[in-house]
C-alpha cells in the first residue's frame, strides 16, 4: 500500500509537469515550422543553454547518466535539474538543434522523484525506487507507451539484472502518468501506421535476422559517434561557450547544405513519412550527424526519438532490399535500433508492441534480439553497466562503451 501511495503520488506530479513538457516541446517545435529564420538562433540557444546552467551550478551536469547512477548507487539527484532539462530542451527543439524528448524526460522525471523522496525522508533503497518511479512516469506522460517506461526504468540501468522489485511501483507511476496525459488531451491515438506486416515464415525468419544483423551496426555507429563529438569538441574548442557556439553553427551549416529541416528537431513527422512509404537512403547517417553535433555541442535534450528515427529511415531503406515490407522494415528498424544503442531487449519489445501493435511481434523480437547480441557491449549511456554477458552465462561487470 505503501508503494501504491507513492507510485500514485510520483505519477501525478512527474505526470502533469511531463505535460506541461510535451506542451512545450510542441510550442517550440510548431513556432519553428511557422518561423524557419528562428533557426538562425542556434548559436544564441546553445550559449544561452551553456550559461543557464553555469548560472545555476550545473555545468559538470551528466544527464541522463547521472540517473542511472542515482538507481544503481543511491548517488543524489539536485531538483534543478528537472527546470534546467525542462527549458534547456525547449531551446533546442526552439532553434533547431536535433535531440529527442524522452531521454530529458528520464531527467526531468528522476531528479523530481529524488526530490520527493528527499522529503518524505525515505532510507536509499527506497530512494532509488523512487527515481525508477519518475523515471517511468515521465517517460510514459510523453511517449504514450506505460509498460515499455515501467519495464525501460527497471531494465536500462544494469544490462543482465532487473530490479524487479520496482514492478509494482513503477508500473503504476506510468499508468497513473499516462492518465494525467490523456486526461490533458496527450495520446489519443498512440502508435505509428507501419502497413501490412510479413507473416511468420522461415524465409522472413531469415530475413529479419539479417536486419537485426545489420540494425546492431547501425546502433554502434550511432553510439560511437555521440561519445566521440564530445572529446573532440573538447580537444579543439575546451571552453564550453566557444563549443556550443561552433557547434550552432556547424547544425546550421548542415540544415543548409540538406536544404530542409527535416533533420532538426526530434523528427516524428519524417518518421510516419517514411513508414507511409517515403525512402531517404543518406537519412540515417544524416541524422546520426545531426544529432552527435548537437548533443556533443553541449545542447540539451534527449537521444531516444532520434534513435528511432535512425532506425526507421534505415529499416525503409534497407528491409525492402532483403524483401520485407517497406513499413514494416522501418518498425523493424526503430525496434531493433532502439535495442542495440540502449542494451534493452524486453523494453524494446514492448514498444514495438504498444507502436505497431501485436502482429508479428515474434518476428520483432528475433529482430531485437539479434540486434542486441550483436551491438557488443556499446550503448548511449555511458555509466550504464553491463552485468552479464551477452553471449555467455558469466559475469562481466563492465560499463558501457
Amino acid at each position: 500500500m505503501k508503494w501504491v501511495l507513492y507510485a500514485c503520488s510520483i505519477g501525478l506530479v512527474v505526470g502533469a509537469v511531463a505535460v506541461a513538457f510535451h506542451y512545450g516541446i510542441d510550442w517550440a517545435t510548431e513556432l519553428r515550422t511557422e518561423k524557419p529564420w528562428i533557426i538562425w538562433l542556434l548559436p544564441v540557444g546553445g550559449l544561452s543553454i551553456v550559461l543557464l546552467y553555469r548560472v545555476c551550478g550545473m555545468e559538470r551536469d551528466r544527464g541522463t547518466n547521472l540517473v542511472l547512477v542515482a538507481v544503481r548507487e543511491a548517488e543524489p539527484m539536485k531538483l534543478r535539474t528537472a527546470p534546467l532539462i525542462f527549458l534547456s530542451t525547449i531551446i533546442t527543439h526552439l532553434v533547431g538543434g536535433s535531440a529527442g524528448r524522452e531521454g530529458a524526460a528520464l531527467q526531468l522525471g528522476g531528479s523530481l522523484a529524488a526530490w520527493i523522496g528527499r522529503r518524505i525522508r525515505l532510507d536509499a533503497k527506497d530512494s532509488r525506487l523512487m527515481v525508477m518511479c519518475g523515471m517511468a512516469a515521465a517517460f510514459s506522460a510523453l511517449f504514450g507507451t506505460p509498460l515499455t517506461a515501467a519495464i525501460f526504468a527497471m531494465e536500462v540501468v544494469s544490462v543482465g539484472v532487473m530490479y524487479y522489485a520496482a514492478i509494482v511501483p513503477c508500473v503504476t507511476a506510468a499508468l497513473v502518468a499516462l492518465q494525467v496525459a490523456q486526461f490533458c488531451g496527450l495520446h489519443g491515438t498512440v502508435g505509428y501506421e507501419a502497413g501490412t506486416p510479413a507473416a511468420l515464415t522461415p524465409t522472413a525468419m531469415l530475413q529479419v535476422a539479417a536486419l537485426g544483423v545489420l540494425c546492431a551496426l547501425v546502433s554502434i555507429l550511432f553510439c560511437k559517434a555521440m561519445h566521440a563529438a564530445p572529446h573532440l569538441y573538447g580537444k579543439y574548442f575546451p571552453n564550453p561557450l566557444v563549443r556550443v557556439a561552433v557547434g550552432g553553427l556547424l547544425v546550421l551549416a548542415l540544415t543548409f547544405l540538406v536544404g530542409s529541416q527535416d533533420y532538426n528537431g526530434a523528427g516524428d513527422l519524417m518518421i510516419r513519412r517514411m513508414l507511409a512509404g517515403e525512402t531517404v537512403p543518406e537519412a540515417f547517417l544524416l541524422k546520426i550527424l545531426f544529432t552527435a553535433i548537437t548533443l556533443g555541442a553541449g545542447f540539451r535534450g534527449g537521444e531516444i526519438v532520434p534513435v528511432l528515427f535512425t532506425g526507421c529511415a534505415f529499416g525503409t531503406w534497407m528491409g525492402p532490399m532483403l524483401g520485407l515490407p517497406h513499413g514494416f522494415s522501418g518498425a523493424l528498424g526503430m525496434a531493433a535500433v532502439f535495442c542495440g544503442a540502449t542494451n534493452c531487449p524486453i523494453s524494446s519489445v514492448l514498444l514495438a508492441f504498444e507502436l505497431f501493435g501485436g502482429e508479428s511481434l515474434a518476428l520483432y523480437a528475433l529482430c531485437c534480439g539479434v540486434s542486441y547480441m550483436l551491438s557488443g557491449y556499446y550503448g548511449l549511456y555511458s555509466e550504464q553497466k553491463i552485468v552479464y554477458s551477452k553471449f555467455k552465462t558469466e559475469w562481466v561487470d563492465r560499463k558501457a562503451k
